[in-house]
């Protein structure tokens, strides 16, 4: 299980390679949209803007999240960081139920250029 503290320096990572990233990447990370990524086990959400390239984590508070954010997240931990990490596949956790990914349907179209 990750902490708190592991899950948001995966989020900054996941940032920076957004960031840095080329192509499509770059151009599917360019949207500006809030986020949400509620993290299961630790009951926990961060929440912030897709904004510039990157994740800006605005806040982080307990439960789940209390805004609706455009495009929402919802896994454990160990997943995020393994995900960031490039030891998880995101189209195999997806599909076994262990990432929720909710966005509008045109945001999901940009999104699977980034995932």
């Amino acid at each position: 299980m990750a902490t708190i503290e592991e899950c948001r320096a995966a989020l900054d990572r996941l940032s920076d390679n957004m960031q840095h990233a080329e192509g499509d990447v770059r151009a599917a990370a360019a949207m500006d949209r809030s986020v949400s990524c509620h993290i299961t086990d630790l009951d926990v959400t961060f929440a912030g803007r897709l904004t510039g390239g990157r994740i800006e984590v605005r806040d982080t508070f307990s439960g789940p999240p209390r805004e609706r954010a455009q495009i929402r997240l919802a896994m454990s931990g160990g997943d995020l960081v393994a995900l960031v990490g490039g030891e998880l596949h995101f189209a195999r956790a997806w599909g076994a139920g262990r990432v929720r990914l909710e966005a509008g349907l045109r945001d999901l179209f940009r999104l699977r250029k980034l995932l």
